[in-house]
């Protein structure tokens, strides 16, 4: 077996050049498989080829061996030749012509970039001193990659390992085997049917009357839940109420949609109806955005009496109230919603799978009345056709073989754990906690200093943090913190907290 050996030097870019030569049948071909060393074969001659490419030793336009000639000359299988020529024309070091076989293909550089972005960049983050710790900074620092779990104090996600992904994984074989043909179409824009059914029968049994082909839609998510939410209900210049504090991403987008937010402090039973009350006389809101079961970031739930008085502040003032569930399953027993107590009537209610299952696995619901969720329907539509089926239908298997609720069980346990030992380790530093957190994946402290900065010099050395400023609609700074419980089982990140401490006061 035969190829051109390197050349002498490389062709002059852009210059008009000859045909590339075939390959030689006077320099060999010098691969041989080498069995029992515990590479596979295809992965051995991929990585051969590739580095004959990258070195040169192959030039761009030379015809490979045929995938025949290439197996009876190092004695392996045809499947073997084929599955690596495959992989490499997925790299783009190769590529096929119809007729003529695998050919070499040019190099090009696309790795080396003059200003990397921001969010590209190493692990420890590097920021002014002089500047705040924004939402866009925080969410792109939150999802860039190579960061240890250690240095992040403001995910919103829990430790992989903790969600037993071998679960996830069994589900993900299980419908790859018995999917079919039916992957690849679109799927129905409502959503998996089957799931629907299963996320009904959920919350039928949690006294929300909810059908599945009436009142609910499935989203990719919570957030693109509350996206179409917000699209469908929220103009320029509608006054939205939201709590204060409260998840900080909603801010940014309902400022992008041009709505006037205001804020309705939250206290540890719920948002404070008399606030609430004059506030939606001065303003005459359009909706409200609210965390009713395991509140972001304080842990709080809501109680059936101020979830009663919600609901007639909503009716007295005509709006809608948008019941965010994101952390509803961390909740120990059933949860107070207002979905329930309103029969769906002006509730629309949010929830999904992202904290409890894995954060790609982007499958959430929206349950309403049957006319929003047809308005909701044709706004997905547009914005998207329909969600992935895939997920669903992996959601839908974890659900179905009642795997969902020993997993949320054995979860809610570890977070509890977790969480406790987080308020020692708060309370080591001298912080305080206002309302120790009912359940969930936060602890809402008190730093006793401006926690913005105490979040910029951290960020400075690579532990990121969310400081209280951000939680709040209005942006005011103070001393509160959000720290995610997962954090207390790593020391460096207290004892960078602890020597800031010190040197901040």
């Amino acid at each position: 077996m035969t190829l051109s050996s390197l050349p002498e030097s490389e062709p002059k870019v852009g210059a008009e050049a000859k045909p590339a030569p075939r390959a030689s049948r006077s320099a060999p071909w010098h691969w041989q498989p080498l069995r029992g060393s515990g590479v596979p074969l295809v992965e051995q001659l991929a990585l051969h080829v590739e580095g004959l490419v990258r070195s040169h030793g192959l030039r761009a336009g030379m015809r490979l061996p045929s995938v025949r000639q290439l197996a009876e000359d190092s004695g392996v299988s045809r499947d073997t030749v084929v599955q690596a020529y495959d992989r490499l024309a997925a790299q783009s070091l190769i590529h096929s012509r119809r007729g003529a076989g695998f050919f070499v293909s040019a190099l090009r550089k696309v790795d080396a970039l003059e200003t990397p972005f921001p969010a590209q960049t190493s692990a420890a983050v590097d920021r002014p001193t002089d500047r705040a710790i924004d939402t866009p900074y925080l969410l792109r620092t939150m999802f860039q990659q190579g960061a240890a779990p250690e240095s992040s104090g403001s995910a919103g996600l829990l430790p992989p390992q903790w969600l037993e992904p071998e679960m996830l994984t069994g589900a993900i074989r299980s419908v790859g085997r018995s999917a079919g043909l039916s992957l690849s179409g679109y799927g129905l824009p409502q959503g998996y049917a089957p799931l629907r059914q299963q996320i009904a029968a959920h919350l039928q049994a949690q006294d929300v009357p909810v059908h599945p082909e009436r009142n609910l839609l499935t989203v990719a998510g919570v957030t693109h839940g509350l996206d179409l939410i917000t699209r469908l209900l929220v103009r320029p210049g509608d006054v939205v109420l939201v709590e204060d504090p409260a998840w900080f991403l909603i801010f940014g987008h309902l400022q992008a949609l041009g709505a006037q937010l205001v804020g309705v402090p939250r206290g540890p039973d719920g948002p404070d109806i008399a606030a609430l009350a004059a506030l939606a006389a001065q303003h005459r809101p359009r909706l409200f955005i609210v965390n009713t079961a395991v509140h972001n970031p304080t842990g709080q739930t809501l109680s059936a009496g101020v979830a009663h008085a919600m609901l007639k502040v909503a009716e007295q003032y005509d709006f809608l109230l948008v019941e965010d569930d994101t952390y509803a399953d961390f909740h120990p027993g059933q949860p107070t919603r207002l979905a329930a107590l309103d029969r769906l009537q002006r509730v629309l209610l949010v929830g999904g799978y992202s904290k409890t299952l894995a954060g790609g696995l982007r499958v959430g619901y929206i349950a309403a009345q049957a006319e929003r969720i047809e308005q909701l329907l044709d706004l997905k539509l547009l914005a998207g056709l329909t969600s992935a089926q895939l997920g669903e239908m992996v959601v839908h298997r974890i659900l179905s073989e009642g795997q969902y609720r020993r997993h949320v069980e054995r979860l809610r346990e570890r977070v509890d754990k977790a969480r406790a030992q987080c308020l020692r380790r708060v309370e080591a530093l001298g912080w305080q906690v206002p309302q120790e957190p009912l359940a969930g994946m936060f602890v809402w402290a008190d730093c006793g200093m401006d926690s913005e900065l105490l979040a910029r010099r951290a960020a400075e050395q690579g532990l990121l943090l969310a400081p209280g400023v951000l939680f709040s609609p209005r942006q005011v700074p103070g001393s509160m913190l959000r720290l995610p419980v997962p954090l207390a089982q790593h020391a460096a990140p207290w004892e960078l907290m602890a020597r800031l401490q010190k040197q901040l006061r």
